[in-house]
């Protein structure tokens, strides 16, 4: 699912963790962090610089974002062409 906008609370945040990436010799931070909204949660994937961004309690909104299932989870991503904005 593609073109997804949300705005929603985190309420979890997990430890940040060191991925390699498959095609470049480079290591990237990942964290994920469960965000709630009237519908109910997902699991939202941060990378990099947006770990730092998001706490718990915060209120987030997703523009242009992205729904994929990896390893059978449902997920949100914000990818290369979203917006993660902290209200």
């Amino acid at each position: 699912m593609r073109r997804v906008d949300v705005e929603a609370k985190v309420i979890q945040k997990s430890e940040t963790r060191e991925v390699r990436s498959r095609y470049k010799n480079e290591t990237y931070r990942v964290a994920d962090a469960i965000i709630k909204d009237d519908t109910g949660t997902i699991k939202l994937t941060l990378w990099n610089e947006q770990i730092d961004q998001v706490n718990v309690d915060d209120t987030v909104r997703i523009e242009n974002g992205y729904i994929r299932s990896f390893r059978g989870e449902i997920q949100l991503n914000v990818g290369r062409y979203g917006k993660l904005t902290i209200l």
